[in-house]
């Protein structure tokens, strides 16, 4: 337990107050651990993209407790939230969320020219072009580096939006339905994508979705229902 990259004890989220309130997250229990690709499967409104949200910092939780690379959320300010969230952790969407002005290269360097610009890191520019060039190439959309969004299919904007993710080398990446919008053969594809990164970057990744064929590429998959963890 100690070497997990997140752990969650007891966990449980509410919206709205008093008999009016809603509970969304009821006791949730589970720890994710470095290089393994975790995929939780549930409904619409089961508590999945709320969980989410509570692992990327984003949300507090009304009660247990969180923990994220050996740091307590509990004791993190606004501030160092945001910093963990820019240098640790990277996000992807059901909708790739790519900037249209910018080409493919330059959506997936802004997450580092941010750590740069906020002293969490002293990489060079140079260096961060170059490494995003490898990263499109490993994805297999090298050719698209200069394209924008607009001009790239679903799928090919879904895996930069993965590179994007990928940039500044978090240690957490979390996927929010990142195939919803995806055929099953690109779908298939992003899970893989998933599966190899968490291998090569030694990342914990939690994917949510209701997706279940596609799931069976995550290394463990839980069930969330209800409010409710499950294996």
């Amino acid at each position: 337990m100690a070497d997990a990259t997140i752990i969650v004890k007891d966990v449980s989220k509410s919206y709205g107050h008093g008999p009016a309130a809603v509970s969304v997250l009821r006791g949730i229990d589970f720890s994710v651990f470095p290089g393994e690709f975790v995929a939780i499967l549930g409904p619409s409104g089961s508590g999945k993209s709320t969980l989410l949200n509570l692992l990327g910092l984003m949300d507090r939780p009304d009660a247990g407790e969180l923990t994220v690379r050996g740091r307590r959320a509990a004791g993190l300010g606004e501030q160092e939230r945001a910093r963990m969230r820019c240098a640790h952790i990277g996000f992807v969407f059901q909708f790739d969320s790519l900037l249209p002005e910018f080409t493919i290269l330059e959506n997936i360097l802004m997450p580092a020219r941010l750590a740069v610009a906020n002293g969490l890191s002293d990489e060079s520019l140079v260096s961060a072009r170059e490494r995003a060039t490898a990263l499109l190439g490993s994805l297999g959309i090298g050719a698209l580096r200069d394209r924008f969004p607009s001009q790239t299919s679903g799928g090919e904007r879904q895996r930069a939006a993965i590179a994007r993710a990928l940039i500044n080398r978090p240690s957490v990446i979390l996927a929010d339905e990142p195939t919803g919008n995806l055929d099953r053969a690109n779908g298939d594809r992003v899970f893989a994508d998933f599966r190899r990164v968490a291998r090569e970057q030694d990342a914990a990744v939690v994917l949510v979705t209701h997706d279940e064929p596609a799931a069976k590429a995550a290394d463990r998959i839980l069930r969330m229902a209800d409010g409710r963890l499950s294996s």
